[in-house]
């Protein structure tokens, strides 16, 4: 097997799932007589954010799906926010409702995003989205953590019976990771900052999943030789060889041990964009379908 064998190719991926969301969006627009509709939040002037907001923007309009950008002034109140998602969530053209995080420090991010309707919640970080995923009944996913699904999937089939390693305990990627993971019969395990024996129950992992935002955290002596590892993180750095985008794995260390392995960049980032994608088509044909019963 050569390296390039070992490489899991999420922009290749990203791509043909998102012809698959932009056939099934235009037969959506036909059925119904207007797009799926996504309306994305941007509160402030983050430059960052402002990249991820026009990013999303192109994916939604590349998939057949229609956008719908506010952007508020960093000095916009809760009040305000919260009154733009009141309206949002009674609008039939808008099907998944999305608030660019971070938001300002003195916005509460918890009551804005718990105030969008759970039926249009893109990000799945609404209470009852996580629930019914932990209860393994999953609606509306967080993006990152059902790329790295289906990228597991596409490379090893049935994951049941896998002991999958999750390093790092967020909200986004690592506890929606664990219920997913265990949804596909797993044996999982979270570690994090406090865990003990580290390394060790990293290199017990079949699937190991790296999210902890540290560069080159892990390295090829915690990986089991073959193990497939998902490397979430997107660390910005400067070294001798310049500035570049590396992960929270040493990529070149890990590619000698690994049996599969997430280049960064190239590996979830490009699947997180297009899961939201997905996840807007989801919430387009469930809304549709309970307007019709």
């Amino acid at each position: 097997m050569t390296k390039s064998d070992l490489i899991i190719d999420g922009k290749s991926f990203a791509a043909r799932l998102l012809e698959t969301v932009s056939v099934e969006a235009f037969e959506f627009r036909d059925q119904h007589g207007h797009a799926p509709g996504l309306a994305v939040i941007l509160v402030g002037q983050d430059a960052a954010s402002q990249v991820y907001v026009s990013t999303k923007m192109k994916k939604a309009e590349a998939a057949g799906i229609k956008s719908y950008p506010y952007f508020l002034e960093s000095t916009s109140s809760e009040e305000e926010i919260l009154s733009l998602i009141c309206k949002l969530n009674s609008d039939p053209l808008v099907h998944g409702i999305l608030v660019q995080l971070p938001l300002p420090p003195e916005i509460d991010e918890r009551l804005i995003t718990t105030a969008i309707d759970p039926a249009k919640d893109v990000d799945g970080f609404h209470p009852v989205n996580v629930g019914m995923l932990s209860q393994g009944h999953p609606k509306l996913v967080p993006c990152t953590p059902l790329g790295c699904l289906l990228l597991l999937k596409d490379r090893l089939g049935d994951l049941a019976g896998k002991k999958a390693v999750i390093v790092g305990r967020s909200n986004i990627v690592g506890k929606p990771m664990a219920s997913l993971l265990l949804n596909e019969n797993c044996t999982v395990t979270i570690v994090h900052s406090r865990s003990r024996n580290l390394r060790y129950e990293c290199s017990k992992a079949d699937i190991l999943v790296v999210a902890v935002g540290r560069p080159r955290f892990i390295s090829s002596n915690y990986i089991k030789p073959g193990a497939v590892v998902i490397d979430v993180g997107i660390n910005r750095i400067d070294d001798d060889s310049g500035k570049q985008l590396v992960g929270d794995v040493d990529y070149a260390s890990a590619l000698s041990v690994a049996g599969a392995i997430t280049p960064v960049p190239g590996g979830v980032g490009p699947m997180t964009v297009v899961c939201l994608m997905k996840n807007t088509l989801i919430a387009a044909k469930s809304l549709a379908a309970a307007i019709d019963n």
